[in-house]
């Protein structure tokens, strides 16, 4: 079992001098959920963090009384319904969102956008207004779109800013690490490997060329466990039998990446993390791989590694779904925007 002080437990000393250098304001929308509930739980261990706001349609002014119980200086507050949305997230460093319906079996991923995609849109409106030079990490599936949507709508507010926008991509790596450490017969957080290209089926890429230590199965082992990393998702949402999606481990990748952004915004350098994010690195505008934060956000992309055949032929198979996704998400974003002025002025 997880316990939820092992993200801080790496963490070196010289580094809490970093973490308690300021105070910082993290927002989770999305509070009451089978996410959020446990990312609360966890994030709110952080030194850092001194302000803890919990967001949901309702549930989370309990939420925030029962974590006031809790024996550490954090102060939480809760907030319920849309009103209170900006509130909620109102000079926030970060802000995390989790909110959303999960996906169920046989359910495609445009469908999850018509539902998900109208709660992207409403948080990065009142980020806009509310903390608009505050990080923003989306959880909220599909990724792929989501991050391109609410984009779209910061692009409108003037409000964008491409190095603090971020999809958490984070559970691919830590299943990959699971994965390859269990074949291995060897600790999984010994492993390191990058993942890029997005979060959804053959977008996911497993760089296994770069994993360290290196792997030492065959061509038939990669192709196994990289389609294992890419529908374990399906593979917890049969597993649930139609009652949820991953959230527990998903609660655990979202706190390392928030983790990672709150000691960058302490000052603490050297953090690389892949994410979700606008990017040059390839022909799709939007692109999952490792980058440098600092204190700004994205202070650099790291350099694609040179590929074996086998990824550079799967990154070329990948890249039209995540232009295409990347479309769909801002196409989505115009036409509700449009729809909504369309409703006002009648």
């Amino acid at each position: 079992m997880f316990a939820a002080r092992k993200i801080l437990s790496d963490i070196p000393s010289f580094t809490w001098r970093y973490l308690l250098a300021r105070t910082l304001k993290v927002a989770i929308v999305g509070a009451g959920g089978g996410i959020g509930q446990p990312l609360s739980l966890l994030l709110r261990q952080s030194p850092g963090i001194t302000k803890l706001a919990l967001h949901d349609l309702h549930g989370t002014k309990g939420l925030a009384v029962d974590h006031s119980h809790i024996c550490t200086q954090v102060r939480v507050s809760g907030y319920e319904g849309e009103k209170e949305l900006e509130m909620a997230v109102s000079n926030s460093d970060v802000v995390v969102v989790a909110a959303g319906m999960p996906r169920l079996p046989g359910m495609e991923r445009d469908h999850l956008m018509a539902a998900n995609g109208k709660v992207a849109i409403k948080v990065a409106n009142a980020i806009s207004v509310a903390c608009p030079h505050a990080f923003v990490a989306f959880i909220t599936n599909p990724i792929n779109m989501i991050v391109p949507a609410a984009a779209q709508i910061l692009k409108a507010a003037g409000t964008f800013n491409p190095k603090r926008l971020f999809g958490i991509t984070t559970l691919d790596l830590v299943r990959s690490k699971k994965f390859i450490g269990d074949h291995m017969q060897i600790n999984p957080e010994a492993v390191n490997i990058p993942v890029i290209g997005g979060h959804a089926g053959i977008t996911i890429l497993p760089l296994f060329s770069q994993c360290q230590p290196q792997f030492n199965g065959n061509a038939s082992d990669i192709e196994k466990l990289t389609k294992r990393i890419q529908e374990a998702g399906t593979e917890v949402v049969n597993a649930k039998a139609g009652q949820g999606s991953a959230t527990i481990s998903m609660a655990f990748a979202g706190a390392k990446f928030v983790d990672s952004l709150l000691r960058a915004l302490n000052g603490e350098e050297r953090l690389v993390e892949c994410a979700f994010v606008a990017s040059t690195l390839t022909d799709a505008p939007f692109f999952a791989s490792p980058l440098e934060l600092g204190k700004q956000g994205i202070k650099r992309h790291l350099d694609l590694p040179n590929l074996s055949e086998s990824e550079k032929q799967a990154l070329e198979k990948l890249l039209p779904v995540l232009k295409k996704n990347a479309i769909e998400g801002q196409m989505f974003a115009h036409n509700f925007t449009a729809e909504r002025i369309k409703k006002l002025s009648n």
